[in-house]
């Protein structure tokens, strides 16, 4: 009889968790899955403190400072890094869905000029520009945007179906190149276009690759899927009388990457982080499992001994992340919890919303904004991290600007103090700082993985020197290696540059593999996605 009053007793308190979570900015569905799933989840990781009248603001911030930091404080980021090394390998070997091979296997020279036609289709805009590439050794910018048009993509737009879309946007390439180039362009000299895609496809060549699913709302794969994607667009240009070649396409990441290895030659990494976060890396090719390089040419395998490798760095992390009860109750409301579980702790999309679930939690346990949660704030994800940045930025004593910014946007009967702002403000450090260890984390785990991987192909290769040998000892001298960054997070973020540095030489200064001197360096690649675009394409 007690086991069945204990279990009864469980799941009562359980399901006063589920109802409970009702009110932390979940939806009803959402509660009784949770508690259908996992109801000892949300029993002991889920449900906040009750009210303790001894307890007090410090002692909450106290608490989320051990619970955010504590796990990425000195052994224990450089054990987490470690872990997520071995994942990285894991994914190289075999994942389908990650750690995916491009097929640009040559980095820039830096000698490469002319101009060039480059597209940037991303979530908002359609980027169509004339780039001029002036080489390394130019006396002024190396690269220039000469000519741009920017096209909105609204509701509207990513409305448009199949072919309709890709219509919209060969009007739109077609009105650029009238007024930037004032040359003829036939079936027999088409003009060459790189693109820089940012949505799923599966590549398979240099020039293209099926078209995916492209998420986002988007529609224009209805109808296309599994068609090339350069042929689609070429097909759609051709109808308005415009002979175009797409010569070249690149992600995001991979396009940081190129972009800046044409002005700095030692640019090994692209790192994005903004909305999400991915990370581009110069490996070794043998580090890739065979299967996943699909059906290419010999004459590819030929000339490349290192490729642009795509991590899709978001889907790591899984069962070694430093997780909060906080993250435990996003993860828990998420539609899909377990598909890209670094990306919860470090991307702009959710930075703001764990600060939202930490802060409701403060103000229900230790009574700060006057024991009231503002209304809005029990909207999931209506604390973005924009306001996180803005109020991170005022320094000042008052939090008079951050105040006033939080108020605005999260009005509530009862106005918050400065002690309030002081707060919410110690979050978003915290949370900030996490975010900055993870990738740093993962910065330096992959450029171990690509030192050992470099020792290990050059002990494979052949006795007899080779230009494969050439370039892999190249890559093995290079002490400072510099990560091309882009995205607002990292462009923007206060201090977040910063603190990604220091947790990077801190975990260098550790490491038992990477050589003495050696440093990894941040520089900010400006208009990557154009110019990494323009990049490949003069790279062919």
């Amino acid at each position: 009889m007690r086991p069945i009053i204990s279990a009864m007793t469980s799941l009562r308190e359980a399901l006063v968790a589920a109802i409970r979570s009702l009110f932390r900015g979940k939806s009803l569905i959402q509660a009784i899955l949770a508690f259908w799933i996992s109801p000892t989840t949300l029993k002991d990781q889920d449900v906040a403190p009750r009210k303790d009248s001894r307890r007090t603001a410090a002692d909450f911030l106290k608490d989320a400072e051990s619970m955010f930091l504590g796990p990425v404080d000195g052994v224990g980021l450089r054990e987490f890094s470690r872990k997520l090394k071995q994942q990285f390998l894991e994914g190289l070997r075999s994942n389908p869905a990650c750690m995916l091979p491009s097929y640009n296997h040559q980095l820039p020279g830096g000698h490469e000029r002319g101009q060039y036609l480059a597209l940037d289709v991303g979530g908002s805009n359609l980027r169509v520009a004339l780039v001029e590439l002036r080489s390394r050794g130019a006396q002024s910018d190396k690269s220039a945007i000469v000519h741009m048009d920017t096209f909105k993509i609204d509701n509207d737009i990513r409305a448009l179906q199949g072919v309709a879309f890709f219509d919209w946007m060969a009007e739109r390439i077609s009105q650029t190149v009238a007024k930037a180039s004032g040359q003829n362009h036939t079936a027999d000299r088409p003009l060459l276009m790189g693109l820089a895609w940012s949505f799923p496809i599966q590549q398979t060549s240099v020039r293209g690759g099926k078209l995916c699913g492209m998420g986002k709302g988007f529609l224009a794969a209805d109808g296309l899927l599994g068609q090339d994607l350069g042929d689609i667009i070429e097909l759609a240009c051709k109808k308005r009388g415009l002979y175009v070649e797409l010569s070249a396409i690149v992600n995001d990441s991979s396009a940081a990457l190129l972009s800046e290895a044409y002005i700095t030659a030692s640019t090994r990494f692209g790192l994005i982080l903004g909305t999400g976060v991915n990370i581009a890396v110069h490996l070794p090719v043998t580090t890739i499992g065979q299967p996943k390089y699909g059906d290419r040419p010999d004459t590819w395998y030929e000339k490349a001994s290192h490729v642009i490798v795509n991590t899709e760095l978001g889907m790591f992390g899984k069962d070694i992340l430093p997780l909060t009860r906080w993250d435990r109750l996003l993860k828990a409301s998420h539609p899909r919890p377990d598909f890209q579980p670094l990306e919860h702790l470090v991307s702009g999309f959710y930075l703001g919303e764990v600060c939202r679930l930490a802060l409701v939690e403060a103000i229900e346990s230790v009574g700060v904004f006057g024991g009231i949660v503002p209304p809005t704030l029990m909207v999931p994800y209506a604390l973005d991290t924009e306001t996180l940045s803005a109020i991170e930025a005022d320094n000042s004593a008052s939090r008079e600007a951050g105040r006033k910014i939080f108020v605005s946007r999260h009005p509530s009967p009862v106005d918050p103090t400065s002690d309030d702002i002081a707060l919410l403000r110690a979050l978003s450090s915290y949370i900030s700082r996490r975010s900055a260890s993870i990738v740093a984390a993962s910065l330096v785990a992959l450029w171990e993985l690509k030192a050992e991987a470099e020792a290990e192909f050059l002990r494979g290769l052949p006795a007899e020197r080779s230009p494969f040998t050439e370039h892999t000892e190249a890559e093995m001298q290079i002490s400072q290696t510099m990560v091309a960054f882009n995205g607002s997070v990292i462009e923007h973020y206060p201090g977040y540059q910063t603190n990604l540095k220091g947790y990077i030489d801190s975990l260098v200064a550790s490491s038992a593999t990477l050589s003495e001197g050696a440093s990894i360096d941040l520089v900010a690649a400006k208009e990557s996605s154009l110019l990494g675009a323009a990049v490949a394409l003069a790279s062919l």
